[in-house]
């Protein structure tokens, strides 16, 4: 059962944009994408709002998620939200292990 959270990073200034590009040009990113049982961390921009960024973090299940919030890349992480002063909000799914029904797919365009 994989557990997804969606965290919307709010500042002000552009502070959203430079927190990503510093966790990437640090390489926090890619080190948490190595991570055993990441899925999917991938930041998107809303297009309707200039100072939030999304997170979309994928895990296999809450252990792997447990152990990511026990390394220190979360030191690191949060080090960063403090320096550009970021609000989150932040939705957590779990997964539907059935998938994608036939009817569903009817609707999908690949």
């Amino acid at each position: 059962m994989a557990i997804t959270i969606n965290i919307y990073y709010t500042g002000e200034s552009g502070n959203a944009g430079k927190f990503v590009h510093e966790m990437i040009s640090s390489g926090i990113v890619d080190d948490i994408r190595a991570e055993e049982g990441n899925l999917r961390y991938d930041y998107f921009f809303p297009v309707d709002d200039n100072e939030t960024i999304l997170l979309i973090d994928s895990w296999e299940n809450q252990e792997y998620l447990d152990r990511h919030h026990e390394t220190e890349m979360m030191k690191k992480i949060i080090h960063l939200r403090e320096k550009y002063d970021l609000h989150m909000r932040v939705e957590r799914y779990v997964s539907d292990e059935s998938g994608i029904t036939e009817k569903d797919r009817t609707f999908i365009r690949t």
